[in-house]
């Protein structure tokens, strides 16, 4: 097989890593240059900078996932529509040299309803298929915490439909921007406990909107110390994440897919509620990219 390089080029951060030819990661690269840093006209020379030398191999192919190919990225890369499997993915890599470096496009699906809300994803979807491939499973429910948290279903092994939420996002808000802010310590320890009476208050009826407030009185009454009122936060937000989902006992796992710190109070929260889940990490990415070049290069020949 031809030398593999795989790139997640995300916001903040920027990793890379070079495969062998059964896929496990020979050296891998990070640095702190998501596309963010880099300025306009200038992402092939960062490139070239911290990856170069990789490329210098005989028929090196490199295939670069998430926010490199956003409107903000080296170039845009139009989302690819569910549902999605590896051969629409294929089809719509964006080759910034052909045959030799290309843009994974990520995924884009429309809700039901009258709007038909879009959603859309990038780099997640190559930690999908990856993660898949992992597990040996070519359906599932796969759980991707974040900043903007993915729930995406997988049938056959083509994603069908993904909901987006903005959970890690209204977390920092809330405890950095609000009134809820001025009580608890964001820097506290992170308390399971008090993390899972969250998770059991967002079961409850009500609005979270309301719910949310309870993080101040709490405070304010004493009820909860300030160093766990984060943790508090946190399980109310969650919680109200899972409680939109049609969670069942009796079904496969459910995949959680991120770093050890993101996929454990979501591994946490299920587990409470009685729903079986197995978590992967950044081993996903590099197994989706490998799979999706394999695909690309089988089908070429």
């Amino acid at each position: 097989m031809r030398a593999l390089i795989t790139i997640d080029w995300g916001t903040s951060s920027l990793r890379g890593a070079r495969l062998d030819a059964a896929g496990q990661v020979l050296e891998s690269r990070e640095f702190p240059r998501g596309i963010m840093s880099v300025q306009p006209g200038q992402f092939e020379a960062v490139f070239n900078e911290l990856f170069g030398d990789w490329m210098q191999a005989p028929g090196a192919l490199c295939l670069i996932s998430g926010m490199a190919g956003s409107r903000q990225g080296w170039q845009e890369a139009p989302y690819c529509p569910c549902p999605a499997g590896f051969a629409e993915l294929g089809q719509h890599l964006l080759w910034l040299q052909a045959d030799r470096i290309a843009l994974v496009p990520g995924l884009s699906c429309m809700a039901d309803g009258p709007l038909g809300i879009p959603d859309v994803m990038r780099g997640e979807e190559v930690q999908i298929f990856g993660a898949l491939q992992l597990a040996r499973r070519d359906s599932a429910t796969l759980v991707l915490p974040g900043t903007h948290s993915k729930w995406v279903q997988v049938q056959a092994g083509r994603v069908t439909q993904f909901q987006t939420f903005m959970t890690g996002e209204v977390f920092a808000l809330m405890s950095q921007h609000s009134i809820l802010g001025k009580t608890l310590d964001a820097h506290g320890a992170f308390d399971e406990a008090v993390f899972l009476q969250g998770i059991d208050q967002s079961q409850q009826a009500g609005s979270v909107l309301h719910h949310l407030f309870a993080v101040r009185t709490l405070g304010l009454f004493e009820r909860l110390p300030a160093v766990a009122l984060s943790s508090y936060l946190s399980g109310l937000l969650i919680g109200e994440e899972l409680r939109t989902q049609a969670l069942s006992t009796d079904c496969t796992p459910l995949i959680l897919i991120g770093s050890e710190a993101l996929t454990l109070r979501y591994a946490l929260a299920l587990q409470h509620l009685n729903i079986d889940c197995q978590s992967q990490g950044a081993e996903a990415t590099w197994a989706g990219l490998f799979a999706l070049a394999s695909f690309y290069l089988a089908a070429s020949q």
